[in-house]
């Protein structure tokens, strides 16, 4: 009898710290991607790297319409070539068909890079924006409530998008 007593105020004592310790932390959310997509940086860095990615696309369309007219030249032409014309040929056609591939990889490499390089100060500016505004609202955590994150409750009155726009000046 004596163990249980001491039990259930342990258990108790436990209870009533925990939810004193609960009642100093606030809890906040944001959805970090709906305030990317905001911010006019954002929309700036979007139309640079959709410049940046066309230019690619371009350089690689010429490069493989360049292919297309020498291959179809070859088969056109191959069966009044000698053999060691056609064999120059083949293998001036593999070498431009690896140089795209490269070409492909590389460019995919650099847009990644790009996008990268453009996101950043973006994201920092949004997370140290984020920052200020839970220091000053006095929250322990901010969660992020994009879509695909696991957020199980989000209440309406902790959501401090508000916040985050007035702070970053996006009406």
């Amino acid at each position: 009898m004596k163990k249980t007593i001491i039990t259930l105020a342990i258990a108790i004592a436990t209870f009533f710290g925990s939810t004193q310790a609960n009642a100093q932390n606030k809890f906040a959310y944001i959805d970090f991607q709906e305030l990317m997509r905001m911010m006019p940086e954002y929309k700036k860095a979007t139309t640079d790297m959709e410049s940046f990615s066309k230019t690619l696309q371009d350089e690689l369309k010429k490069m493989s319409d360049e292919f297309e007219t020498k291959l179809a030249a070859f088969q056109k032409n191959q069966g009044t070539m000698s053999e060691a014309i056609r064999d120059l040929r083949e293998k001036e056609l593999r070498d431009m068909q690896s140089r795209i591939q490269e070409f492909q990889e590389n460019a995919q490499e650099n847009a990644r890079s790009k996008e990268q390089e453009l996101l950043k100060p973006i994201i920092e500016k949004a997370k140290t924006t984020i920052s200020t505004v839970a220091k000053e609202g006095g929250y322990s955590y901010v969660f992020d409530s994009s879509p695909g994150t696991p957020l199980l409750y989000k209440p309406d009155g902790d959501n401090i998008m508000g916040a985050v726009k007035k702070k970053l000046g996006i009406i």
